[in-house]
Order: C-alpha cells, then structure tokens, then sequence
C-alpha cells in the first residue's frame, strides 16, 4: 500500500530528488521554511531546465505557523516594446511560441526570491543567500545527469528549438541528450557566483541584468534593460474560499488560481459520495467546465479585469454554476486551453511555517532562448497574450495570464496543508484530483497523489480537448462516463501529461507529511 512520508522535523517536496534534498539540507542546518524553497528553486532550475529556468516566473504562497497565507506575485509584465505594432512590423499574426519575439516579458522568478528572503528574515530566518545559492552553483558547476523527461522533451521539440540562438550550445552542444549523460550549465554557474556576490538584485540592476538585455536585444526580443529594472515582485493577498473542512487559498488574477478554488466549492455542493467513483471524476470534470468558461472569458491582468473574480467565490456564482451541472450528463465541451510546463514543490519546517510553491517557463524550454554567457534560459510565457481585443490583450506592461497557481489549506481539523502540481491547463484539475481524495474522502496522501488521474483539455502539446483518463481507471467508471456524454480517451498508467503533484502537511502535534509523484524524479526529503 502507498504510504505518505512521515517526520517531525521538516520536509520538502520536489519533483526532482536533488531539489527536495537541497531544501531538506538548509532545514537541517535550522534554515526555516522559506530558506528551503528558495535554495530548492534554486536547485531545481539547474536541474530540470525542461520544466523551469531562472528566466521564468514563480508565485508564493507562505504561511506562519498556521495564519493565514500571504501571497508573493513574481511574474513579469509585457516589455515596453511589446506591442501589436511590434509584432506586425515582423508579419506575426499570432506572437510566436518560440524564438526571440516569444521572449517578451521580463522574467520574475529572481525577484520573488527576493521577496521571499525578506520573509524568510522576518520569519527568524538568517542563512546567507550564499549557502541558500549554493547547491545550484555546485550542480550548475559540476554538471547533474538528464532525467528520462530532459531527453524526450529535446527530442521532441528538436525541430522547433535547434535554431533558437542558445538553445543547442547550452543543452545539446555535443548532440541530443541522453538520460544519465551529464549536463553542465558554466554560463548559469557563472550567473549563480554574481549573484551571490552582489546579491539577487544584479538580475535585474547589475552586471547580469546588462549582459540579459544585451543578449536579448541582439537576439530579437523587444526586452531591454529599463524593463528589467523596472521590475519588483510584490506581496498580494491570496484568494480564499470556505469549504466545509476548512479554509483553501490560492493566487489571485493573473493566475487561474481562482478556478481551482471554484472547483472545490462546486464539488462541495455536488455532494459525490465515494472516492474513484463515476461520481467523483463526473463531479470534478464539470466543475472544471463552469470554472473555466468564467475564467477564458475574463481573466487576465489584473489591473484591467477588477475585482470580478472575487465574485466567482460568491454564494450567488457558486450556486448558480452548481444548478447547472446534470450529475447524470456531460455538458457540452470543448473551450480553449493552454499549454504549460512548470514546476511545484512544498515545504514545511519544525514549526509550523509552509511554504507552496510554483515556478515556471509555461512551455517546455520556454522561448528557447539562452543568452549564453549567462547561461538563463528565457521564458515565453508572454505568447499567451493575444494580439486581437480581449481579457489577455498584449500591451506594453500588462501581465499575461497565468496557469501559475500554488494552493494551500488551513483544515478545520488544525492540519496546514500545502499542495500543487505542474501541467498548465490540468493544474486546477489535478489540485481537486488530490484534494478531494485526501480531504474530503480521507485516502492517504501518498495514495492520493499516486491514484490514476483524469484531465479535461489539452496540456504537454496535445491538441484535443476530451476528457484523459489513466489506464489503471476502474473499467465501469469508464464506461459510465462515455455513457453520460464524456468523449473519454484513455492514456498511459502513469502520464507526464496529468502533471507532477506533491503534498505536504503538519498536524498540531507536529507531525509532518508529505507525498511526491511517480510521474516525476522527485522525492519528499526530511529532516
């Protein structure tokens, strides 16, 4: 039987086994909560590059022994350049999803590290950045072997990212990868020894900020350096919503997180009875729907779309979406979707303090872009603006929208649970997939995160929008959703495409627990 990871003295979830020790260290050395996620996210971008970069974004959730969350929104906006002028002076009808014009927002996750040091002294905290910085400099340094998931992602986007400028020389410059093969990163160790001599804010102000937008610049992207130093992350309130087990948070707009939470009080009012029932997957799949009809009709950068969103928590939205659900019915589907490749992780120390966690290029390698001497790959999270008048309309500054969203749960029963997945579109879906079944139906973490998982939509470059379920589904849920309309298609035992989730959660009597995901190389590593 799967059984979660149990300790007393803290512990961190990762989806890559060197991210989760490289947090699991600074606890043991009595680094808090804080301090292990940001020398993990550090970890992590040097070693599943695929998934994240420091030329990506993040979103924090960080919550003191038990209060509720704050909120830290590390993702950057629109360069002043990127405009529709811009991309129509280049013949772009759409803006593209690779190369140097995919590169159009400044990248924020640097920054939210800061933020998230800030805290983390507050919090008691007093490890240098040095020793936080460390294991990825050592990593970067010293190489680290490509995961299963390195290889077959290059390999399958070889044709669209071989010709990036940086991309080859940084991830394949003596041919395609190959699991076990070590891979060095120089240029990204040389930009992790900066940092820790001038601190976290040359990425944006200093040495490494001029030689990015020098790069960026003579590659084609419309970022220069006044849009790096121009950029703050910043602390902002989470949204909240109220369960019966007690109260859930996630990020607010541009984020998607808001659909998550709808989700769980749609399911809530739905009632399944039953754990892997037809119930259970029928309940959260069309949720999802009314989520996100709401959510691809309006949501974007936040200073445009106001605080309409908060009204999609309401008893009035919530119960008008649920009376059109047919418990026995597939509403009709498809709607638009997103792409995504992303990393979460988690992380709880001895005292309570939690931390959830998500850092991300949006697709697998970003635009591709590498500026070599820095070794930073660069996102192209910017491609999911729009070039036509709508709720993600590019303009200069704006913030695209984001599948980003970090969870959270303060449980009535005293529990502090922090849980997220990666894989864009099915993020939402997966966070109800593992909530639902450790929360409301009381499966075991573990267990919950390993079960056989469903997802509406595309993600990982899947262009249909059925409804996926794992193979090691029950044969009779099967067959009962097609019966109610679902357009089910059935995919491996364990998919990359449901996403790499994880949990992590402390009890009042301390005891911590955790869970990672098969579909991952990762690991809960303890203090």
């Amino acid at each position: 039987m799967l059984r979660s990871k149990t300790c007393l003295g803290g512990m961190v979830t990762a989806p890559h086994h060197l991210a989760a020790e490289a947090g699991a260290a600074v606890l043991r050395e009595g680094g808090n909560a804080i301090e292990a996620m940001i020398a993990s996210a550090a970890t992590i971008a040097v070693v599943y590059p695929h998934m994240n970069a420091i030329g990506g974004d993040g979103f924090w959730l960080v919550s003191r022994a038990g209060k509720a969350p704050v909120g830290i929104r590390a993702c950057g906006p629109a360069a002043g350049l990127a405009d529709f002028d811009f991309y129509k002076s280049h013949g772009d009808a759409a803006i593209p999803t690779r190369g140097p014009r995919a590169a159009l927002t400044v990248a924020g996750a640097i920054g939210g590290w800061a933020k998230a040091k800030e805290l983390a002294e507050e919090f008691g905290g007093s490890l240098p950045l040095s020793r936080l910085l460390a294991p990825a400099q050592h990593h970067a340094t010293e190489g680290v072997p490509v995961t299963v998931s390195q290889e077959r992602l290059t390999k399958e986007k070889w044709d669209e990212l071989k010709d990036v400028p940086g991309f080859a020389e940084t991830f394949a410059s003596d041919g395609l990868p190959t699991e076990g093969k070590v891979l060095k990163q120089p240029g990204l160790a040389g930009t992790f020894a900066r940092l820790i001599e001038a601190g976290l804010d040359d990425f944006y102000r200093g040495d490494v900020a001029r030689s990015l937008a020098s790069g960026l610049e003579k590659a084609g992207s419309p970022v220069r350096l006044a849009d790096l130093e121009a950029y703050r992350a910043r602390l902002v309130e989470p949204a909240e919503a109220n369960l019966e087990v007690g109260r859930i948070f996630n990020m607010p707009p541009p984020t998607q997180g808001v659909s998550s939470l709808m989700i769980l009080r749609l399911f809530e009012k739905l009632k399944p009875k039953s754990a892997e029932s037809f119930e259970h997957v029928h309940a959260a799949v069309e949720a999802t729907k009314r989520a996100f009809i709401l959510r691809n009709a309006s949501l974007g950068d936040p200073d445009r779309m106001g605080d309409i969103w908060k009204d999609w928590l309401g008893d009035a939205v919530i119960d008008r979406e649920a009376q059109r659900i047919d418990m026995q019915a597939a509403a009709p589907w498809p709607h638009p979707a997103a792409e995504g490749d992303t990393i979460w992780m988690g992380a709880i120390d001895k005292d309570g303090n939690a931390v959830s966690y998500i850092q991300s290029i949006f697709w697998e390698f970003g635009s591709g872009i590498v500026v070599p001497e820095t070794g930073v790959l660069w996102q192209n999270r910017g491609a999911s603006f729009t070039l036509f008048p709508g709720p993600n309309e590019l303009g200069p500054g704006r913030l695209p929208f984001h599948t980003l969203n970090p969870a959270m749960a303060l449980l009535s029963d005293g529990r502090t649970l922090s849980y997220g997945t990666m894989g864009g579109e099915g993020q939402p879906q997966t966070q109800a997939a593992i909530f639902t079944r450790h929360v409301l139906f009381g499966q075991d973490m573990q267990a919950a995160v390993a079960a056989p998982r469903w997802l509406l939509g595309k993600t990982w470059g899947a262009a249909s929008t059925n409804l996926k379920l794992e193979s090691r589904f029950d044969p009779e849920v099967i067959e009962a959703l097609r019966n109610s309309g679902h357009d089910v298609e059935i995919v491996g035992a364990y998919e990359d495409m449901m996403g790499h989730a994880g949990m992590v959660s402390i009890a009042p009597d301390g005891v911590i627990r955790g869970a990672t995901d098969p579909r991952a190389d990762g690991n809960c590593s303890t203090c």
